[in-house]
């Protein structure tokens, strides 16, 4: 078994997990992505990391006396979470070529200790002016634990076609 491995390269292997191309990507074409608890330790790393000095996010009286019932974590940050969810479903796993652009809607409070997950539906896919490229346009619907819609993005995104050609540099 060692002898086969000694005289494999690795670019003769193919990878177990491969993203869609566009022309895969079929409008109407629905996916829902894992689930995913958000901690304390999460909430304070990312705005931290983030800069969000924002008494509403580290101070839990000032939240409380603004009406909100626990520590609130931003926007921004269900945005990163549900975009790493898509990620780790593989779907843009070497197919992703370039994140174009989005509309992005906050629905509702998400507090630590909230369940997300989000529902991706593709809502147009087209060749672009390159070849081997296309433009997929999604819906992403983000949810909590009680399936209720905390945060809505449209992601416009450039992706790879099944004929693709690596620049030669």
């Amino acid at each position: 078994m060692t002898e086969i491995l000694e005289n494999l390269e690795s670019s003769q292997v193919e990878p177990l997990v491969r993203g869609k191309t566009w022309e895969e990507m079929k409008p109407g074409s629905t996916f829902r992505t894992a689930k995913r608890t958000v901690t304390e330790a999460d909430l304070v790393q990312f705005i931290t990391w983030g800069g969000f000095n924002e008494p509403l996010f580290y101070d839990a009286s000032h939240a409380k006396a603004g009406g909100y019932s626990g520590r609130l974590i931003p926007g921004a940050m269900i945005y990163c979470i549900a975009e790493g969810l898509i990620l780790q479903t593989n779907v843009l796993n070497g197919t992703g070529l370039a994140f174009m652009h989005m509309e992005l809607s906050v629905k509702r409070p998400v507090y630590v200790g909230d369940t997300l997950h989000a529902l991706v539906h593709t809502v147009e896919s087209r060749a672009s002016s390159k070849p081997g490229r296309g433009v997929v346009t999604a819906h992403v619907s983000v949810r909590n634990q009680r399936d209720e819609e905390v945060l809505v993005f449209t992601p416009v995104r450039l992706i790879r076609g099944a004929d693709y050609q690596e620049a030669e540099h």
